[in-house]
């Protein structure tokens, strides 16, 4: 085992886990997972059957990723934040199964922040960020600054969650990335 796990988390049978990667108190890794390495899985930590996690992931604590959510490397999940699989879920109708289950992605380098809520079957963008407590019901576009309920699109930031200020070009700079972004037609790009 090239991982560390701690003696109360439980990883399940027919899972990949990543080269040192560090799965702490009270955490379950279901079956058929896979992760990357080097990820961190905070204290009680669920993650469903068949997920897949790319490399250089930090999960908090009392967060659960379930079946139907793929997470691309470098994703941050803010303590408690929460996926959700299916859209109109009923005890008396149960939904059980992968064929229920909408798709989630979540581009690389996306943050969502604290008790946010990202309901199933979108797409969160590249080095988007979510702000905590936001409810987000649609796709987001990379690089775009999101809060609020029902989230909405308030700003840009770059690669480094910096938040970008555009000249009458359409051009920003992050200082902490060191590279430039342009705003056209209300999408971000980096550019060279």
């Amino acid at each position: 085992m090239d991982y560390f796990k701690h003696e109360s988390a439980y990883v399940d049978d027919n899972c990949l886990v990543g080269e040192g990667t560090k799965i702490w108190h009270f955490s379950h890794i279901q079956s058929g997972t896979k992760i990357g390495k080097k990820c961190v899985f905070g204290q009680n930590v669920n993650v469903g059957n068949n997920v897949s996690i790319g490399d250089f992931c930090k999960v908090q604590n009392n967060v659960s990723i379930y079946e139907g959510v793929t997470l691309e490397d470098y994703v941050f999940c803010g303590p408690s934040m929460v996926f959700t699989n299916i859209l109109d879920p009923k005890c008396k109708y149960p939904q059980v199964g992968a064929q229920y289950y909408l798709k989630t992605l979540v581009k690389e380098g996306a943050s969502i922040g604290a008790n946010a809520t990202i309901v199933c079957g979108i797409t969160l963008g590249k080095h988007c960020l979510i702000g905590a407590g936001s409810v987000v019901t649609k796709d987001v576009p990379d690089y775009a600054l999101v809060v609020g309920v029902p989230g909405k699109v308030i700003g840009w930031v770059s690669e480094a969650g910096k938040r970008l200020n555009f000249n009458k070009d359409g051009i920003g700079y992050c200082e902490k990335s060191q590279k430039k972004y342009q705003l056209k037609n209300r999408l971000v790009n980096e550019v060279e």
